[in-house]
């Protein structure tokens, strides 16, 4: 590894898209924190990976794991210099369906566990005078989606967190990116159309890759971006809210 090398850590890096950004991180040289509740998955990720990847199992619902993984992972490969909060969870059904227990869980693992975290580590990134906190919310904060209220709700809740924590740092040497993916092609997303059904709106949806995902949220961490949205397409989503709401409304699956 080059003297550029950083530390990145990745929550929600068993899957989907955290594993791709750790793949393209470990990829250009850098050592990576896998953290995640699958032991299994992280440490085959790990040794495919090879000796710059430390595994960390940590379950994001739970208010002391989802930060007692920190001291270990920078003590194994050295101070956080970009982390990358990524775990999350989507259940899919009527808003009024979903019990006290998942709701629970629903919240503390999208909004409340990175918001902890990052509140844990950026205040040790402004000491050091460097550091990127990249957060991947959804394009299902900026418009809500019939079946995922509890979802929508969390993703506009840690988006805008997240938004505001970038205005009030933006003079300082500590960046953050908040990430807004549409569809991906990720087991989440084809367990979340199974549970919908079919439907020709939703199957007409431009999809993207973890794999392109990740690259381009590399080149945002690179060039200090405040944000991404992907597939780009969705970008319109951020400046026509109205009628972006009005369309998903009036066609998504109920």
């Amino acid at each position: 590894m080059g003297s550029g090398a950083m530390h990145v850590a990745i929550t929600g890096a068993s899957s989907g898209i955290g594993e791709a950004i750790a793949r393209a991180y470990a990829a250009a040289g850098h050592r990576v924190t896998l953290v995640a509740r699958r032991r299994e998955l992280l440490e085959a990720l790990a040794a495919e990976i090879g000796p710059g990847a430390h595994v960390e199992v940590a379950d994001m619902a739970n208010p002391a794991a989802s930060v007692d993984w920190i001291g270990d992972a920078e003590a194994a490969l050295g101070p956080i210099d970009v982390l990358v909060l990524n775990a999350g969870v989507q259940p899919i059904g009527p808003a009024l369906d979903l019990d006290d227990a998942g709701e629970e869980a629903l919240f503390a693992v999208n909004l409340r566990a990175p918001i902890r975290i990052a509140r844990r580590i950026v205040p040790d990134m402004l000491a050091r005078g460097g550091g990127t906190v990249v957060v991947v919310a959804s394009i299902a904060g900026l418009v809500n989606t019939p079946q995922m209220a509890h979802y929508n709700a969390s993703k506009a809740g840690v988006a805008a967190w997240f938004e505001t924590l970038g205005d009030e740092l933006r003079d300082t040497p500590v960046k953050v990116c908040t990430v807004y993916p549409g569809p991906v092609e990720t087991a989440m997303e084809r367990a979340a159309h199974a549970k919908i059904g079919p439907n020709a709106a939703a199957d007409a949806l431009p999809t993207g890759t973890p794999e392109e995902l990740a690259e381009l949220l590399m080149k945002a961490v690179a060039k200090g971006r405040a944000r991404l949205i992907y597939p780009r397409v969705y970008g319109v989503l951020r400046f026509a809210r109205v009628t972006s709401q009005w369309f998903t409304s009036r066609f998504a699956p109920r």
